[in-house]
C-alpha cells in the first residue's frame, strides 16, 4: 500500500472558545468535521495544530512529515509568529501543499505567498451560488455544476490577489457580488489551493459537497513524488490535470 497522505488542518482555535453561536456550530472546533472526513479516506492521515500550542503546533518535525497544510484563521493572524510564517513558507516552496480556508485570505501565510495585501469586500448573511468551471479539474471531481449556500459570509471583488493559475469556482450572491471562491497557484514547488466557503458561524465544513471538495484539494496539493520535486512546470495543462 502507498504511503498515507500527512495531513495537518491549522486552526487558530479562538472563536471556539469565546463565541457561543460558533460553539453551538463546531463544539468540537471548526475543524474537527474536516480532520474526521479526511481520516475515514484510506489514503489520509489527518491531525490537527494551534496557535497555543508550542510553536504553533508546527515545529519542524511536524512539517518535515506534513504532505499538505490546510489554514483556517480570522481574528489572530497578527499573532502568529513571523518565524513560523517563514518556516511553513520554505515548506511550501519546496513542495507542500498548502489550503488556504475561508478568512485565512488575510492569514500572514496567504499574503506571503501570494505578495499582495490579498484584501477584498465583504457583508455579512448573504444567500451564495458557487459555480464549478472547471468541471475537468481533479478538484471538482464528483462535484455538480454548482453548490448552493443558502445563507454564508459574502467575499466579493476586488480580490487583492495575482492572477490565478486557474480558477476553479466563481461565487455569485443575492446582492450581486462575485468572487472567485477557488483558487490555484503555483510558488516554488508547491501547490496552494484557496477556497473561501467556511465561515465560523455557519455549519459549512458539515457539509459533504465542501469536505469532498477540500479532500479532492488535498489530493491535488499533494506531492506524491516527495519533496523539492518540481510539480509546477510551466505549460499549463500537465501543470493542473
Amino acid at each position: 500500500m502507498s504511503k498515507k497522505i500527512n495531513v495537518v488542518f491549522w486552526n487558530e482555535f479562538v472563536h471556539e472558545k469565546t463565541d457561543k453561536t460558533v460553539q453551538a456550530v463546531y463544539p468540537n472546533g471548526l475543524h474537527s468535521p474536516i480532520v474526521d472526513y479526511l481520516n475515514n479516506q484510506a489514503d489520509m492521515n489527518a491531525s490537527f495544530a494551534s496557535l497555543e500550542m508550542p510553536e504553533h503546533g508546527l515545529t519542524q518535525e511536524v512539517l518535515d512529515r506534513t504532505d499538505v497544510l490546510l489554514w483556517w484563521g480570522h481574528v489572530a493572524h497578527d499573532k502568529v509568529d513571523d518565524v513560523i510564517v517563514k518556516r511553513v513558507q520554505k515548506q511550501v516552496l519546496e513542495g507542500m501543499g498548502l489550503i488556504v480556508l475561508h478568512s485565512a485570505h488575510f492569514s500572514k501565510i496567504f499574503q506571503t505567498m501570494m505578495g499582495t495585501t490579498c484584501s477584498l469586500r465583504w457583508h455579512d448573511g448573504e444567500q451564495e451560488v458557487m459555480w464549478n468551471i472547471a468541471p475537468g479539474h481533479p478538484i471538482t471531481e464528483g462535484v455538480g455544476d454548482y453548490i448552493h449556500l443558502p445563507e454564508h459570509e459574502m467575499y466579493g471583488e476586488r480580490f487583492d490577489i495575482p492572477e490565478p493559475d486557474k480558477i476553479i469556482f466563481i461565487s455569485a450572491y443575492s446582492n450581486g457580488n462575485a468572487f472567485r471562491s477557488g483558487c490555484c497557484f503555483c510558488r516554488g514547488n508547491g501547490r496552494i489551493f484557496y477556497f473561501s466557503p467556511g465561515h465560523e458561524t455557519n455549519p459549512i465544513y458539515h457539509r459533504e459537497d465542501i469536505k469532498r471538495i477540500i479532500m479532492n484539494a488535498v489530493r491535488w496539493t499533494n506531492n506524491p513524488k516527495g519533496k523539492m520535486e518540481i510539480t509546477c512546470p510551466q505549460d499549463a495543462e500537465s501543470k493542473f490535470l
